[in-house]
């Protein structure tokens, strides 16, 4: 399993980016598309009191020690593909022995969401005529709640 966090860049960006290189980094560390995942918390990145986000960024790479052999490949296209959305950037790679990684997998789902298989909301729009009611829906009832709840009554 590789993790590829990415602190102080929008959460949008780095989703985009991941379905444009999760790819070329499998290929890259040599593993299946299935061991690439990217960690985008939203956050921002502060230096001295000011906000750097965009302009400083902090990617933190967690791998499995035997890739430890490419890092340079790595960092190096990192710093290709990523300079476009950020001005700095610092990587950290941390390396891990492989049996400090367990994974539990629930035969019973997609191992992950995709496009093709997540539920799509669509949006319920009003028809044409029919106006959004903006009342109050309890009204009427604010007065039987208060009862239920006067002298402790809290059932």
């Amino acid at each position: 399993m590789i993790t590829i966090s990415i602190l102080g860049l929008d959460q949008y960006v780095i989703g985009h980016y991941s379905k444009d290189h999760s790819e070329n980094l499998a290929k890259l560390y040599e593993t299946s598309l299935d061991n690439i995942n990217f960690y985008a918390p939203y956050c921002y990145v502060f230096h001295n009191g000011v906000e750097q986000t965009s302009w400083n960024t902090i990617v933190r790479i967690h791998a499995p020690k035997e890739y430890e052999r490419i890092e340079e490949q790595v960092n190096s296209y990192i710093v290709n593909t990523l300079k476009e959305f950020s001005i700095n950037l610092q990587i950290e790679f941390f390396y891990y022995d492989k049996h400090h990684h367990h994974d539990y997998i629930n035969d019973s789902y997609p191992r992950f969401l995709k496009e093709d298989n997540i539920v799509n909301v669509e949006k319920e729009t009003l028809e044409e005529g029919e106006e959004l009611y903006e009342g109050n829906i309890f009204e009427g009832y604010e007065q039987k709640l208060e009862e239920l709840y006067k002298d402790g009554n809290k059932k």
